[in-house]
């Protein structure tokens, strides 16, 4: 197995550049993906409250036995909670049987509730007692994270984005950047593939590299300076996810796969959703 590259964030912390995401996962599933998941090699683990199985990562963290130092878990705030910071953390924490995690973020801004800066502040606050090592957001469009910036003085480390070939979110991409913020991909093979899978250049790729479609995507997300997170609760393909550090893209195919680009966004907007 080839060591995976990490990522250093903002605040001096390092973060693995390829992770396990578990939406959609039940906890009953989780447990068994995390732990081929930590056999494979993988050390990040993306999960949140609103997922309901913080639980069955908890109990694959437990069972695992391996160093604290060696994992890197994230969860996140559930847009409900935004008043209710600390509780929520303290409830995640519980599940996770963990004393702190690595990485928390606002999962929504919801903006029309406002509630996003405040909880931001008291965020900042837990990271400062230990309980929360660095500090984040997910979904937050460029306003919303200026508006952080600009009232709290602090900078979030992370931006975990909906962002795949199809979907490639360039300009918060390249602002987060020039603010020192890590881009993380969320739902980077496009939920599936649809319409990724299957495209000349992925194909063409693919067979270059003796990898498959999926493969190619999660390389293009690591060559591309991001953080990914695939999904999947299926051993074989869990496995085959994080066999991707045996070869790079080059300049040029990196470029064929940004001509991908259409704007199709498969989540929901960030400006308008308002889940509670």
């Amino acid at each position: 197995m080839t060591t995976q590259p990490f990522i250093k964030l903002s605040d001096g912390n390092a973060m693995p550049q390829l992770g396990l995401g578990v939406w959609q996962a039940s906890n009953q599933q989780v447990v068994s993906a995390i732990d081929v998941a930590l056999e494979a090699g993988y050390r990040a683990i993306d999960t949140a409250a609103i997922y309901a199985n913080e639980e069955g990562v908890g109990q694959a963290l437990k069972n695992a036995s391996l160093p604290r130092e060696e994992l890197f878990i994230t969860t996140k705030l559930w847009n409900q909670r935004q008043d209710d910071v600390e509780r929520a953390l303290a409830e995640s924490l519980k599940k996770l049987q963990l004393d702190y995690v690595d990485l928390y973020l606002i999962h929504w801004p919801v903006p029309k509730q406002d509630k996003y800066v405040a909880a931001w502040k008291k965020i900042a606050e837990l990271k400062k007692q230990g309980l929360i090592k660095s500090i984040g957001v997910c979904n937050f469009n460029i306003p919303h994270v200026q508006r952080l910036i600009d009232e709290t003085g602090i900078t979030p480390v992370v931006n975990q984005i909906e962002l795949h070939p199809l979907f490639q979110q360039k300009p918060m991409h390249a602002w987060n950047a020039t603010h020192h913020i890590a881009t993380e991909s969320w739902s980077p093979l496009a939920q599936g593939g649809e319409g990724v899978f299957d495209a000349a250049i992925i194909r063409k790729l693919a067979q270059k590299y003796g990898k498959t479609a999926a493969q190619i995507v999660i390389r293009w997300h690591l060559d591309s300076g991001l953080i990914v997170i695939p999904k999947s609760v299926t051993p074989a393909r869990i496995k085959e996810n994080f066999e991707v550090f045996d070869f790079r893209l080059d300049k040029d195919e990196l470029g064929e796969i940004a001509k991908m680009d259409c704007g199709k966004r498969l989540g929901p907007d960030p400006d308008l959703f308002e889940k509670i």
